[in-house]
């Protein structure tokens, strides 16, 4: 849709949060009626979610700010299996221990984004999936899915193409998850899950068992995959993945990835990790790319100055990193032009 008529949707389009919708005009005609339920899913492999993670957490904050009901799940029980989705070997098995000490962990960065005290929830889908019965879901649930359209699903046919092994355990988690989707609309009214574009197929398979199930219209909603402007993909360093929690990175790693980030994806970040109006996106983009061409050329020299068409202030040593400043101060002591380091400190 060109023109959407809720506020949400309308944010997530003009903001470049979509990639897919099941069914555009229905959504829009569900959020703008009314306040609806959309969730996503977070599984607990490690104790810290990354920055591919934040952007969906960023969309459900949308969701609340525009009068809507977040749910943040936490896969204490598909955890226990691991999604396979883009991967070419079975993940970890995790004990239940390191699943739940890694709930805990990841619950601490949805506080900082939800607002739980005006009805944003946070479920455990280990609640119904540890108590279900082999045989009973086999007959509810299993034959509603066929071998047939499940291979046809990335998750399972780029790792058979690849010639990588796909265990049976793996094969169940995306029915798994569309059961999720059926019990969190049972339970809460759920209509809506939202996800990154490798999860299209395993939403898809939940809207489809609503309809089987229980006759019900639940809907897909999907973001782009998140890559820099040279086409790479975006998130990792070398020392590996962006994490969000303190203690799996540093927060002065974590604020020199953004800074370090690409000119060309200035502008697009700022739309999807922060709340900027989007008529004032422009100058804040402006001036992050001088700043980092001031940081990265002409810092030391001090012999930048902003054009007549940036409204910053004069290079001040401020903006300069403090390695940058400590060796201005080291040459100057060297070249003798101060008495001793201290003085130069002073």
């Amino acid at each position: 849709m060109s023109a959407y008529k809720s506020d949400f949707l309308r944010v997530l389009a003009e903001r470049g949060f979509i990639h897919q919708v099941s069914d555009a005009e229905g959504l829009d005609a569900k959020a703008a009626a009314g306040p609806l339920t959309a969730y996503v899913g977070f599984d607990a492999t490690a104790s810290s979610l990354h920055i591919g993670n934040l952007l969906t957490i960023m969309m459900l904050r949308w969701l609340q700010k525009t009068g809507h009901r977040p749910i943040a799940l936490m896969g204490g029980g598909t955890s226990k299996i691991g999604d396979p989705s883009g991967k070419d070997a079975s993940r970890t098995l995790l004990t239940g221990a390191q699943i739940e000490a890694n709930i805990a962990s990841i619950r601490t960065v949805f506080s900082r984004f939800l607002d739980f005290d005006a009805g944003a929830m946070m479920a455990d889908n280990a609640e119904w999936l540890d108590r279900l019965h082999y045989i009973p879901f086999l007959r509810d649930v299993g034959r509603h899915f066929t071998i047939n359209k499940m291979l046809t699903f990335d998750s399972v046919k780029l790792r058979l193409e690849r010639e990588q092994p796909l265990t049976f355990l793996e094969f169940n988690y995306m029915i798994l998850q569309a059961y999720d989707f059926v019990e969190l609309y049972k339970r809460h009214g759920c209509i809506l899950q939202m996800g990154g574009s490798d999860q299209w197929g395993n939403i898809v398979n939940g809207i489809d068992l609503g309809r089987r199930l229980l006759n019900v219209q639940l809907f897909a909603l999907t973001t782009p995959l998140l890559t820099t402007s040279s086409g790479s993909k975006m998130g990792k360093t070398e020392t590996g993945a962006v994490w969000l929690n303190a203690d799996a990175m540093s927060p002065y790693d974590y604020w020199q990835f953004w800074r370090n980030c690409e000119d060309g994806d200035v502008g697009r970040l700022l739309k999807l990790f922060t709340e900027l109006p989007l008529d004032e996106r422009a100058a804040p983009s402006r001036k992050a790319r001088l700043r980092r061409r001031c940081r990265r050329s002409k810092c030391r020299a001090r012999r930048w100055r902003p054009d007549s068409a940036c409204s910053m202030p004069p290079f001040t040593s401020a903006w300069c990193p403090p390695r940058a400043r400590r060796a201005d101060r080291s040459r100057a002591a060297v070249s003798g032009s101060t008495t001793s380091r201290s003085r130069t400190r002073r």
